[in-house]
């Protein structure tokens, strides 16, 4: 159960990235969002997708995938409407 749980978890937290790709989007501006905290936390996970994408542990690898993939998505907006 307690697996289960940490799985469910694990996929709908980074989830939570969606409403901020969607909020830079509408508002047709990422100038209130820090380049060096996007940048950070983007390069911690990249540096943490190996472990997650090698892992035997089916929660950390979800949310690994998971993660990268929206978080990326909230790099490219960022920088979308930063250049601009």
């Amino acid at each position: 159960m307690i697996e289960k749980i940490g799985l469910i978890a694990s996929i709908v937290m980074p989830l939570f990235n969606i409403p901020l790709i969607v909020k830079i989007i509408r508002r047709r501006s990422s100038m209130d969002i820090s380049m060096s905290w996007v940048m950070g936390v983007w390069g911690c996970a990249i540096l943490m997708a190996p472990s997650g994408f090698t892992s035997t542990d089916l929660v950390w690898r979800c949310f690994n995938i998971v993660n990268l993939v929206l978080f990326t998505g909230v790099v490219i907006a960022v920088w979308r409407y930063r250049i601009k």
